[in-house]
């Protein structure tokens, strides 16, 4: 079988460039607090859709990401977060 350039294995294929990893903001900073009734705080952890975002992209640790999702939930439900934007 005859290997096409692009499929090359060993030092010559391309690597991905190094990521920074994301440190979680409420590790670092013990005054910030997750409520559900603080929508400042919670709306940098949705999206403008109303989706949560993923812990892979806002950096949280596995605790707070847990804690992030019942606020966000409690939060829509008494009406202070939308679940999802208006569109007309």
């Amino acid at each position: 079988m005859i290997r096409k350039p692009a499929e090359r294995s060993g030092p010559d294929r391309k690597k991905k460039p190094f990521m920074r990893r994301k440190v979680c903001r409420f590790c670092t900073d013990k005054k910030l607090d997750i409520d559900y009734r603080n929508p400042r705080v919670l709306r940098y952890f949705v999206t403008e859709r109303g989706k949560i975002v993923p812990r892979r992209i806002s950096g949280n640790c596995a605790r707070h990401q847990r804690q992030i999702t019942v606020a966000v939930k409690r939060a829509r439900n008494i009406a202070i977060l939308p679940f999802t934007t208006a569109v007309s």
